[in-house]
């Protein structure tokens, strides 16, 4: 049972560990990441370790039978000791949480000191990957280390239980409400765990016996663990998922205004500051468009405010008159007809032809508070734009042959 399951859960954890992994270097001001990252990789490391394959060339390479035990069950130790951290900064302020995680860094120190001691007492003569804690249940530095390591289990998981329990009934966040409620089952189900390996001590000194229970045992500690682990990892891929959406938003966004931005920035490349690089290079290397979003807002209202002065009164009227007949009413209308005057207006500056009386533009009384809402309202106009025709050969050389003053 153990290397059916203990696969899964290595890869869940390491799964979770390498998602964190990029945060770590930028996260010195958000110690509960740190932690919640370190807890996934020691917890992948205590599967990783138990594995019967690992276990036997572990045990080999340091010459120590057993060895593994410790080791597994101190990362184990210190997984409870980093979720107990991550409860801490996720309720309580920075200075009592560092506090509270000091405390139990402290405890789990002290409980894998005493481990290490009474295993160097308890001298292990062979390998035992399976059924280690049957085996050495007569064992009385066994029975200590038994008791000592799943005390320390049953209390850890009773905590986390009794806290994520509490937490969720306070949480506003839907996503984390139900992540630690998931850790709760899962932190209830290892029970099983802890309480099959305290009654093989007992039952060793009283006459009965859990040997049947031992695939039971694994089964309880690996499932309660994996629940535990998708729980914490929720809030996580719930934050994940919303900057990628963001990212991706803000990406599609850019690209839709690219026409409306090409047209204008064609017509006057005064607009653009700086010369933005191709949008595929910035989406290969996983670059924002944030604030290219924003930028190119700013430039395709600066295009237009250059081309105002070549608004048609008559063009603008027949845009509102086809527009209409189309069915579109209020904002969508002032879409299409700014898309349609900007067209004109690009025309008419190509031909070198102001207007002696502009217009206004039909969105100029657009209410328009936020930029959220002038990203969306350009969205619109980019979306029934429609690119003026090239110039043609005798227009370019019309326009440099005659001259005039512009009004």
């Amino acid at each position: 049972m153990k290397d059916i399951l203990h696969p899964l859960c290595l890869a869940i954890a390491g799964t979770g560990f390498l998602i964190l992994l990029r945060d770590l270097g930028r996260s010195r001001r958000e110690p509960a990441l740190v932690a919640l990252a370190f807890t996934y990789g020691f917890s992948a490391l205590s599967y990783a370790l138990s594995l019967t394959w690992v276990w036997v060339r572990v045990d080999g390479l340091l010459g120590v039978p057993n060895i593994v035990v410790p080791l597994a069950q101190s990362c184990v130790i210190l997984v409870f000791a980093l979720q107990g951290n991550v409860l801490a900064h996720w309720s309580k302020p920075p200075r009592e949480a560092r506090g509270r995680g000091a405390l139990l860094f402290g405890v789990a120190g002290v409980v894998i000191a005493a481990m290490a001691v009474l295993f160097v007492l308890l001298t292990p003569a062979t390998t035992r990957p399976t059924d280690f804690s049957l085996y050495y249940a007569h064992d009385p530095f066994f029975q200590a280390y038994v008791l000592l390591y799943f005390g320390t289990y049953t209390v850890a998981e009773i905590y986390l239980a009794r806290s994520c329990r509490r937490y969720a009934r306070t949480a506003t966040n839907r996503s984390i409400a139900f992540s630690l409620r998931l850790v709760t089952v899962g932190a209830v189900i290892t029970l099983g765990y802890s309480g099959i390996r305290i009654s093989g001590i007992i039952g060793a000194e009283v006459g009965f016996g859990v040997t049947g229970l031992n695939g039971f045992a694994w089964a309880c500690g690996d499932i309660g663990a994996t629940l535990t682990q998708i729980g914490y990892l929720i809030p996580t891929l719930a934050r994940r998922t919303t900057h990628a959406r963001a990212w991706a938003t803000a990406h599609v966004r850019y690209r839709r205004l690219n026409a409306l931005w090409s047209a204008l920035d064609e017509a006057d490349p005064g607009i653009t500051l700086r010369r933005p690089a191709r949008q595929l290079q910035d989406v290969l290397r996983g670059k924002d468009a944030h604030f290219p979003l924003l930028r190119r807002r700013v430039e395709i209202r600066q295009g237009q405010k250059l081309m105002r002065r070549y608004l048609d009164p008559a063009t603008r009227e027949e845009a509102e008159r086809l527009r209409t007949a189309e069915g579109l009413t209020g904002a969508e209308l002032a879409a299409a007809v700014t898309a349609d005057q900007i067209r004109d207006a690009l025309v008419r500056h190509a031909a070198d032809a102001p207007v002696e009386h502009p217009d206004e533009y039909a969105d100029a009384e657009l209410a328009l508070p936020t930029t959220e809402d002038e990203l969306l309202h350009l969205q619109r106009v980019a979306a029934h734009f429609a690119l003026p025709p090239r110039p043609s050969r005798t227009a370019v050389d019309l326009r440099g042959t005659t001259s005039g003053a512009r009004s």
